[in-house]
């Protein structure tokens, strides 16, 4: 998904956390096209539920059966929130034990089934599968962090409702880094590497 920055107006930042969280995108995969969309366009866009079905040449009952269905989903698959304060500071652990490559540091902090997301665009060795469980996703890091986090710079910033590390390389952003966290500890990390979507983001934050 492209990174969206929602650290320069809190307002829109709290407004639209929930509709463009990368966490909630990832999740949204998971429904079928007609849940995805029904949802999508009730949540984040606030559509009447009558447009919404004329979109999707439905019936309005039908449609709001949709939603209901998306928001069960959705719910089933989330884990228990954490403050945005803890949900900072995980991400602050985090990006220090991947940049030290400390395999006991990254283990601490990771979930028994986190799953390492990444397009794999411009980051030699990412791996554009998805890498899944504690001590998959602890080894992975640590056999990339030579490669990537020498002479690499850090910016803490804001994207898509979440704190963000943005990370350049002589002068050039090369990565987005985030996380979806919950009480247990870091469930997904998500690295955005696509310099199509960090270009406008970047410029964004210079604006």
């Amino acid at each position: 998904p492209e990174p969206v920055d929602t650290s320069v107006d809190p307002q829109v930042g709290a407004e639209r956390a929930e509709a463009v969280d990368l966490a909630v995108l990832l999740l949204l995969e998971k429904l079928n096209p007609a849940e995805r969309a029904a949802y999508v366009l009730r949540e984040a866009f606030d559509y009447p539920y009558q447009q919404i079905a004329d979109i999707l040449e439905t019936s309005e009952a039908n449609t709001r059966q949709l939603v209901s269905r998306a928001r069960k989903h959705l719910s089933a698959e989330r884990r228990e929130p954490v403050s945005p304060d803890a949900h900072r500071r995980l991400l602050e652990v985090f990006h220090a034990a991947a940049q030290t490559g400390s395999l006991s540091a990254l283990e601490d902090v990771l979930t028994a089934d986190v799953v390492s997301y990444s397009d794999g665009e411009g980051m030699r060795g990412a791996s554009r599968i998805p890498v899944v469980g504690r001590a998959h996703v602890s080894r992975y890091l640590v056999a990339l962090a030579p490669r990537f986090w020498p002479r690499s710079d850090v910016r803490r910033v804001g994207a898509n409702g979440r704190p963000t590390v943005l990370v350049s390389a002589e002068g050039n952003s090369v990565a987005l880094l985030s996380v979806d966290v919950s009480a247990r500890g870091i469930e997904r990390i998500m690295w955005s590497m696509n310099p199509a979507e960090l270009a406008p983001y970047v410029a964004s934050l210079n604006n």
